[in-house]
């Protein structure tokens, strides 16, 4: 009997010692297939100072961002500058603690990234909308005239009064290549139209005044103006309050912007920030990160107009098909688009 409860207690005994080591196991094994805190590639992504919430260029970036954060793992800080004083040193900021890469908003980064990219050789940047020198930066440029001439054609096309506008955020080169390219596609399909172009301001503020923006569109429209596009950021929902109000046409810049006034908004010029940014993050995450300029246009889809789900039954199939041959135009070459900013 006392050999039959011996037994017993070794069966018993070299059971728990079975499951426990099983239970071991099996928790080391998952342990290793998820990534250790420290395996994870770090991002700091600096939005431009009109920040998040402009439904535009910060919000596609964020957009691109997050699904990195979802789709490979990054692990995510954005941070929103209250002004441009402060982006040297939030630039700074986000090496130092330690992301493998940094990813800032606007042409205006441009020269504090300059600054700071060189005290952290081992930091990759990525900028938006500028070309910045170095060993370890990938500047994210895009052609918007392309999809400013295709916006433009499309407006000279819907106008009746011959009449169209544009409402850049200032007068500045950068954003002129947005108007100076608008208005030549509208020539290029309406030899007739006349473009009216009114900047809201001479200051980084006015990307984020909508209040102004559509008291100019107001004006413009009561002056018999029937379409117009803005490249102004956050300040173009002014623009379409305006077109509401007036029960004209407008056009959104960036993002898609049907939406924010359906059947008004003809298309909006799609510039896929967010595919620049997630780029970006998943060549950092793969170690195949692209240094230098990196150019996105018509013909790699980096710019484009939407699938006007709203209006493309008002346009008609006839412009549309006029609209996709001048895209195929500017791709071959045999449309010159005009680019103000090109070197002489």
């Amino acid at each position: 009997m006392k050999k039959t409860r011996k037994f017993l207690a070794l069966v018993l005994t070299v059971f728990i010692l079975f499951t426990l080591t099983a239970c071991g196991t099996q928790k080391s094994s998952a342990d290793q297939t998820q990534p250790a805190a420290s395996e994870q590639v770090k991002v700091g992504l600096l939005t431009g100072v009109g920040g998040l919430g402009d439904k535009s260029f910060n919000d596609l970036a964020y957009e691109g961002a997050k699904k990195a954060e979802s789709e490979l793992g990054v692990q995510l800080k954005v941070v929103e500058p209250p002004d441009l004083a402060s982006e040297e040193g939030l630039i700074r900021d986000l090496a130092k603690a330690g992301n493998a890469l940094v990813v800032v908003v606007g042409f205006d980064m441009a020269e504090p990234l300059g600054k700071v990219a060189p005290e952290f050789p081992d930091t990759k940047f990525a900028i938006i909308d500028a070309v910045v020198e170095g060993n370890n930066i990938s500047s994210l440029v895009f052609n918007e005239h392309e999809g400013s001439f295709l916006v433009g054609a499309l407006a000279g096309m819907m106008t009746e009064s011959n009449k169209v506008g544009a409402i850049p955020a200032m007068d500045i080169p950068f954003l002129n290549r947005f108007t100076v390219a608008y208005e030549q596609g509208a020539k290029y399909a309406n030899p007739k139209a006349q473009v009216v172009v009114q900047p809201i301001g001479s200051d980084f503020s006015s990307f984020n005044d909508p209040a102004k923006a559509k008291n100019i569109a107001l004006t413009m429209y009561n002056q018999g103006v029937d379409v117009i596009y803005h490249a102004a950021g956050g300040s173009g929902s002014g623009l379409f309050e305006a077109a509401k109000e007036a029960n004209k046409y407008a056009i959104g810049c960036n993002s898609d912007q049907d939406y924010m006034a359906e059947k008004l908004v003809l298309t909006s010029m799609m510039k896929r920030v967010d595919v620049a940014v997630y780029d970006s993050i998943k060549g950092a995450v793969d170690k195949n990160f692209k240094t230098g300029t990196n150019t996105y246009g018509v013909a790699n889809d980096g710019i484009g107009v939407t699938e006007m789900k709203f209006t493309k039954d008002l346009i008609g199939a006839d412009k549309l098909k006029k609209l996709d041959d001048i895209k195929k135009g500017i791709i071959d070459g045999s449309i010159k688009v005009t680019d103000v900013t090109a070197a002489k």
